[in-house]
């Protein structure tokens, strides 16, 4: 290859300048570092369509967690005029590297084909959001029943959408503006999450839990315990339709650090601190730690008075939340020893009913 093109191989180590990577570049710091990986990206994807032949196939493989780096891609690729036929996620990463075990990695990277056809001139959004669900509903199922699981399965869903959203040169709503990455991922978020709601709770209930739940039952299944980016959160919480910042100012399970959204579990909070809240979580999670502390009169008197002890999707939803944890997860112990007991807890509730009936 140094006889080919000597100019690449005439230095000891490979050239840093013009890699196309997001970090400070320069004086203009992140900012401008954003702006040139952006723009570099674009100019790849314009001279892959440049010398591949007509009907020619591009495979790009993509690997990156937050949306906005999807933003990104998508838009470069629809400015490429390439366009994207096909996606699909493959394990490339290692789930035991030291990175994956405190953070909430992906562990596939996703195998985008391109292709140098001719494009449809302008699809109006309406009809494109309706056939990017129909399209959706069937990918999701596919993708669910290859064990997709996670953050994978969101980055996967991206994927599958860049199909039905990359056939035009260009997508407007009725009012003319141009449909970006952005709107696009919104809706496909929103479809993803209320598919995997509903295969969570094994399509029983989903539509009997608050947001605040939808939210928790997701975040755990996505990453775990780990703590996220601000955006990524404030991104899944707009598709469970709740309003993040507000909920992390309000004492509940979502707590801000820096830059970072963390979820608290039972074993973070004390029975006393959530002892007047209704919601469902947080509900579960004091009985988790009256389980824990053994005070079981406190417990089985805490399901009879809040009426969740008589509430299947309560049960439902503890045991959602328990299949998404992995087996050292404390969470999770504390999940299975308390499920394990319900229907003894039912017939205490049952005894202390009859007890205040006599």
């Amino acid at each position: 290859m140094g006889d080919v093109h000597p100019d690449l191989f005439s230095t000891p180590l490979t050239p840093k300048k013009n890699e196309i990577v997001a970090y400070s570049h320069g004086e203009g710091g992140y900012d401008e570092g954003k702006r040139f990986f952006e723009d570099m990206l674009k100019q790849s994807f314009r001279e892959i369509h440049r010398v591949l032949k007509p009907g020619g196939i591009a495979v790009i493989v993509y690997a990156h967690k937050s949306t906005e780096g999807w933003e990104t891609l998508i838009n470069s690729l629809l400015d490429s005029n390439l366009i994207m036929t096909g996606a699909w996620p493959l394990k490339t990463e290692m789930a035991g590297r030291m990175r994956a075990q405190e953070s909430a990695t992906l562990s596939s990277s996703i195998y985008i084909v391109a292709r140098k056809i001719t494009r449809q001139t302008t699809g109006f959004y309406h009809q494109v959001r309706e056939a990017l669900k129909d399209h959706m509903d069937r990918k999701l199922e596919r993708l669910w029943q290859e064990g997709i699981g996670g953050a994978d399965f969101f980055i996967a869903a991206i994927g599958s959408a860049i199909e039905v959203f990359g056939k035009y040169e260009q997508v407007m709503d009725y009012e003319g503006n141009i449909v970006r990455a952005d709107r696009m991922l919104e809706d496909v978020r929103r479809i993803a999450t209320e598919y995997a709601v509903r295969q969570i709770l094994h399509n029983g209930f989903a539509g009997e839990i608050s947001d605040l739940t939808r939210f928790y039952v997701l975040y755990r299944w996505n990453y775990g315990s780990a703590k996220i980016l601000f955006d990524e959160a404030q991104k899944l919480a707009r598709s469970c339709g709740i309003d993040i910042a507000r909920e992390w100012s309000g004492g509940g399970f979502i707590r801000k650090e820096k830059e970072f959204i963390r979820v608290l579990g039972p074993e973070d909070r004390e029975p006393d601190d959530i002892k007047h809240r209704e919601e469902l979580i947080d509900v579960l999670h004091r009985c988790l730690r009256l389980w824990e502390k053994g005070k079981r009169n406190d417990l089985v008197t805490f399901l009879q008075e809040s009426g969740f002890g008589k509430s299947e999707a309560f049960f439902r939803v503890a045991q959602a939340i328990s299949e998404t944890l992995p087996n050292e997860s404390k969470e999770k112990k504390l999940l299975d020893g308390f499920l394990a007991g319900r229907e003894r807890l039912r017939e205490e509730m049952k005894m202390v009913t009859q007890g205040e009936l006599l």
